[in-house]
């Protein structure tokens, strides 16, 4: 039976994401009010009897000066469909691709949320301590999914190409390929506890000792979170988002789900010493954005507050606790391989997904786009 793509309200995009057990905070309606610079557009997949069977929050951004307007079609982490359809591509893609090149769209990116391999904790600490090892993606994996497989056939077959994961830290120009999570399903906290590593565990039991405090902000918080940001993006080298961003998130995504986005602050002696957001989207928690000042390490504030957080997941119901995205990159000269360890010592996998694809609708518009975006 052949499927139809159309524009649905938002209403019917939430209730699809919410009769799921978990899709990425990027595929809710809310996100679409998060990216101003885009127009967001809710899509639904319909069979014969007129039911949703499928749903993805599209983000349109235009093409400066082309009249016609002209956009990228943007995907983030969807959308959320039967990827594992023998007919995916004829029965769920083309008519996607068919309804966005009505809509002006030049080029589509999207992510399909599809797993293809998983290595445990013991497995990347092992690839990081080989000298021989250079990239994750060459250790040996714990287990695979090889459904991921069949799917990245078909989409190649269909003419979607792959996005690479870029740079030296092995993130790719979108959202990351490689993240790393704890799973919780079928384990009690305690059980959570006991996957931590010994380092993690002393740690926690310091910051107890030492009356660092973990607590739940509000909006009014950000400010304050804020400032531990910036100060994190001029120490790990990166380009901060505006505050707005972050009131922004948290105005849409509580708005839609009084639940959906919360904050957490760590503090010591009157100081707030570090600070994360954290999403829920079903039964899937993710640690979104985290921040700490250089001062006073010595009371393990991240560890306390990561702690918490996974403590507050874990009551939620949480099935997985994901900390996004890690990089791919295994030498020591990483400034990103902290981090990894970091995430490591939660005692959970990392996780490579199947990345981003483009599928070029106009090819000469979307090579003057890679063009353009290259010499960024």
């Amino acid at each position: 039976m052949s499927l139809r793509v159309q524009s649905v309200t938002r209403d019917e995009h939430l209730a699809f994401v919410a009769a799921r057990p978990s899709a990425s905070h990027m595929q809710l309606p809310s996100w679409g009010d998060v990216k101003p610079d885009w127009r967001a557009e809710s899509l639904g997949w319909t069979d014969g009897t007129g039911a949703l069977v499928g749903a993805g929050l599209v983000l349109l951004r235009p093409l400066p000066r082309l009249k016609p307007k002209r956009y990228l079609a943007y995907l983030p982490e969807g959308p959320l469909v039967d990827w594992h359809a023998p007919d995916l591509v004829e029965r769920w893609l083309e008519p996607m691709l068919a309804w966005l090149k009505a809509r002006g769209a030049f080029s589509v990116k999207m992510g399909p949320p599809v797993v293809v391999r998983r290595w445990s904790a013991d497995a990347v600490k092992a690839a990081v301590a080989d000298l021989g090892a250079h990239r994750l993606r060459d250790a040996e994996a714990t287990s695979y999914e090889p459904r991921a497989l069949e799917v990245a056939d078909r989409l190649r077959r269909a003419g979607w190409q792959q996005t690479e994961p870029g740079g030296e830290d092995g993130f790719a120009a979108g959202q990351p390929r490689y993240v790393f999570q704890v799973p919780f399903a079928g384990r009690t906290l305690e059980d959570v506890h006991s996957g931590l590593n010994q380092q993690w565990r002393r740690n926690i039991k310091k910051a107890e000792k030492a009356g660092v405090k973990v607590v739940r902000g509000g909006a009014e918080d950000l400010p304050a979170f804020y400032g531990l940001y910036t100060e994190t993006a001029e120490r790990d080298r990166f380009i901060p988002r505006p505050l707005s961003y972050f009131q922004r998130m948290w105005g849409a995504l509580n708005a839609e789900h009084p639940d959906r986005m919360r904050l957490y602050l760590a503090h010591h002696d009157g100081e707030v010493l570090a600070g994360a957001t954290m999403l829920t989207v079903g039964v899937h928690v993710w640690y979104s954005y985290g921040a700490s000042t250089g001062r006073r390490r010595e009371v393990q504030p991240n560890n306390a507050m990561q702690w918490r957080m996974m403590c507050d997941a874990h009551e939620l119901g949480a099935a997985v606790y994901d900390l996004r995205g890690i990089t791919d990159t295994l030498e020591e000269s990483n400034h990103l391989l902290g981090l990894l360890r970091f995430k490591v010592g939660t005692g959970g996998q990392a996780v490579e997904y199947l990345g981003e694809w483009d599928f070029p609708l106009n090819k000469l518009l979307h090579r003057a786009l890679d063009l353009y975006m290259a010499r960024r």
